[in-house]
């Protein structure tokens, strides 16, 4: 495939491979992470933050760049015109290039475990990767199986948010992992609803994906409890004092939401219209989260 260089779409069509709005899948572990830490502990390592968020952006990176080279191994790609190595036509230069994201991002993590002459971050970042890896990886493929919901719920959830809270305390939080709930199934949305127009693809490679499963219409009905789930375990965990009431300006993401569940209620089954669905689940993603950190900061601020 060949297009202009100057060409508006082909500067689209990367923006698209890119995927910038995706990073903030990478970030917002460590913020809640840390944003529970200050919370509980009124620590806040500014260089500690600053280096994991970089080593998490190159992580996922890796992700990116890796789930396109083998992606393009199963066929699954081939309408995808976003897709890197579609775009380069170098399936080793894509590979290669994620390989030294991820090096370099174990490596700046190691370099928070050096410093602190502790091991665990390393060790559950590094776990993360593996889940990473076993989602579109040869010859695991959990993805391909429907199970990338569950591996991307623990990486970005528990694991992820649990390393966020160790690298500032190197303690642990019961506070923590009700916070990682929240966090996995707000990410998740993003995986589960960048499945609704492929199918037919999904299908042609052998991928049984949840919506492959379930169906769009049903998908869509799961999807509306699904999104529900964030702002109901929110006010539970609020009312039984694991939460400050002021992370309820997590509701401040719920308008988009219902955005997303409405669109994709309506056009689940018109993979042209419901393709952007995605994009709404990382406002959803990021709105919740941002807000959610935001009002563990604030009820140390306002308890003074």
């Amino acid at each position: 495939m060949t297009i202009k260089l100057s060409s508006y779409p082909h500067r689209k069509l990367w923006m698209a491979a890119i995927k910038p709005p995706m990073y903030s899948v990478a970030i917002m572990p460590i913020w809640v992470g840390t944003a529970v830490a200050f919370a509980e502990t009124k620590i806040f390592n500014a260089g500690i933050f600053s280096t994991f968020l970089t080593a998490a952006i190159l992580i996922l990176a890796w992700e990116n760049l890796s789930n396109d080279v083998f992606d393009s191994a199963t066929g699954i790609d081939k309408n995808k015109l976003h897709s890197l190595v579609n775009l380069t036509g170098n399936k080793q230069l894509i590979f290669w290039l994620g390989n030294g994201c991820l090096a370099l991002g174990l490596l700046l993590i190691l370099g928070i475990a050096v410093w602190q002459k502790d091991l665990t971050v390393i060790a559950i970042i590094s776990l993360c990767c593996v889940l990473g890896y076993l989602y579109q990886g040869p010859p695991f493929r959990l993805g391909y199986q429907g199970l990338g919901e569950i591996l991307c719920f623990f990486a970005f959830g528990p694991l992820g948010i649990s390393a966020g809270y160790y690298s500032q305390t190197q303690s642990w939080s019961w506070t923590s992992l009700a916070a990682s709930v929240i966090v996995g199934i707000a990410t998740c949305l993003i995986l589960f609803c960048s499945h609704f127009h492929q199918v037919e693809d999904d299908l042609a490679a052998g991928k049984r994906s949840p919506i492959v499963r379930l169906g769009t219409e049903k998908g869509a009905q799961v999807l509306t409890w699904f999104t529900g789930s964030i702002y109901v375990l929110t006010v539970i965990f609020i009312l039984s004092g694991f939460f400050p009431i002021w992370t309820v300006l997590s509701f401040v993401s719920l308008p988009f939401a219902i955005k997303l569940c409405r669109h994709v209620q309506e056009n689940h089954h018109q993979p042209d219209k419901v393709n952007n669905c995605k994009f709404i689940a990382v406002a959803v993603h990021f709105w919740s989260c941002l807000t959610f950190g935001l009002g563990f900061i604030f009820s140390v601020i306002v308890s003074g």
